[in-house]
């Protein structure tokens, strides 16, 4: 199936609504989730046991084409297997939409490809295992792409197939007013039940978004460079090619702040009867308060996360109505928390806190919304060891240095100001040079310089793909390849 393509003057955007449903909806909403688990753990059962029995078979000698038949492990097999199946593992199919068990399904095919194309090296980045089976206490969520999804004129209410009109807690009006006046089109929605228990819809659509005035015409400088970090005080450091401080955003340290009462959760809970005997290194069933004081850990632990976002949105929503060219580093975030151990625990949640990640991620999307260009400085540009004032490098930069230091000109300046004025001026290239490469009307508005020149590369790179996917469904190809007996859509040598 090809990619879904977005028209031009269009743009991809998801609209998220906290639900307030009745207990008898949230039954529903379990019973669809539990579909969706069946239907995966089911035919993952079947992919592993005809896996298995080929393996024997080749142990015994029998030749390839006389191996048991391969499955097709696209969406369109995995469905047609579970179709021929479900009367007999899961009779109560008919009490849910069949939307919760096309999710399982999808979820596997993605996971039966990746792996597919991870072992036989068509897959850049880390290393992708075998599907696995989910548990019980997976995290819940059914995408609805057919039948009734709708946003309701009251602007309170949404409408999902078999579930029927569920309250929302906040006004669906913006994206109720776009779908009335004809620019956005809702292309599939997704029910999801957070780590605090509360269940989310989040539509997919697609908007029209013409910038007919800008937001940063006159609002603020031209090009900006936007410098992250872990200090308390400077979460987000913005500076112009000038060398101007523009603005400084202290981080909100939502997890530190959180730690105490954790702290307190935690060793409660470690004294109530959990789901494991230490005595006899078994499961057992856990006591209701145990579970209840789970609850509440997982409510600190939301409400630390939405407190995050929440200056997160807020700062980079400004930042891409108020600028021109935005210049950030292009940060391998899950690589600096990877190694260290215990040594460097208190840096890795400082760094997980943060972060650092999420604010690149959301500048890339907002830049293409309000018309302006994210320039990405390379993975090993100098931000931080190059001098502002005369370009000298100073190579030997530790982390516990907070102010830069010239060795060549002796110039003073705080570190985090000094790398956001050398992320400015690397921007003003883009802006000057005439290599923008986009007007905010389609993904081009991103662009990369690559390392810039005197980069310093420490170690091997590694190259940066997009392992997003292709588009929301798994591609239904019906190639011989893929259902080849000498060589089935990845099976295992």
């Amino acid at each position: 199936m090809a990619r879904f393509e977005v028209a031009e003057g269009w743009v991809a955007q998801a609209y998220k609504y906290a639900l307030d449903p009745s207990p008898a909806q949230v039954r529903a909403f379990r019973s669809h989730a539990g579909g969706a688990r069946r239907a995966h753990n089911t035919m993952l059962a079947v992919v592993r046991a005809v896996l298995d029995q080929r393996q024997a078979e080749r142990s015994y000698g029998i030749a390839d084409a006389d191996l048991t038949p391969s499955l097709n492990w696209s969406l369109a097999g995995l469905r047609r297997e579970w179709n021929a199946r479900k009367n007999d593992v899961a009779p109560w199919w008919g009490e849910n939409s069949k939307e919760a068990y096309n999710t399982g399904l999808d979820a596997l095919a993605r996971g039966l490809d990746a792996w597919d194309k991870s072992r036989k090296g068509d897959r850049a980045g880390l290393s992708v295992g075998f599907p696995r089976f989910k548990s019980a206490r997976s995290r819940r969520s059914v995408r609805f792409t057919t039948g009734a999804i709708r946003v309701e004129a009251d602007r309170h209410h949404v409408t999902l197939p078999r579930v029927g009109r569920i309250k929302t807690h906040e006004s669906t009006g913006k994206l109720a007013r776009r779908v009335e006046a004809g620019t956005a089109r809702v292309l599939s929605a997704t029910l999801s039940e957070d780590s605090a228990g509360r269940w989310h819809v989040s539509f997919q659509t697609i908007v029209q978004r013409t910038v007919a005035v800008p937001g940063h015409v006159g609002a603020g400088d031209d090009v900006v460079g936007v410098d992250v970090g872990v200090k308390a005080d400077s979460l987000l450091v913005v500076a112009s090619p000038d060398g101007r401080e523009i603005d400084r955003v202290p981080a909100p340290k939502s997890l530190s702040k959180a730690q105490e009462r954790l702290r307190a959760l935690q060793r409660k809970a470690a004294r109530q009867h959990g789901p494991h005997d230490p005595t006899t290194q078994r499961k057992q069933q856990p006591s209701k308060r145990w579970i209840r004081q789970q609850r509440r850990i997982s409510r600190t632990h939301a409400r630390a996360g939405a407190v995050r976002r929440d200056v997160l949105h807020k700062h980079t929503t400004s930042l891409a109505q108020c600028h021109q060219v935005i210049a950030v580093e292009r940060l391998n975030a899950s690589g600096m928390r990877a190694a260290g151990g215990s040594r460097k625990k208190g840096l890795n949640r400082a760094l997980a806190d943060a972060a650092l990640a999420e604010i690149r991620r959301m500048l890339t999307y907002k830049t293409t919304w309000y018309g302006s260009t994210l320039v990405e400085a390379g993975r090993y540009y100098p931000s931080s060891k190059s001098c502002s004032a005369c370009g000298g490098r100073k190579p030997n930069l530790t982390l516990a240095e907070r102010t830069y230091m010239c060795e060549h000109c002796g110039a003073m300046i705080d570190r985090d100001l000094n790398a956001a004025i050398n992320l400015a001026r690397l921007g003003d290239t883009h802006h000057t040079g005439g290599t923008r490469t986009g007007t905010g009307s389609s993904p081009a508005a991103t662009a990369s310089s690559g390392d810039g020149r005197g980069a310093t590369q420490e170690t091997a790179t590694t190259p940066v793909v997009n392992a997003a996917g292709r588009e929301a469904s798994t591609p239904h190809q019906q190639q011989s390849g893929k259902t080849g007996t000498a060589s089935p859509q990845g099976e295992a040598a």
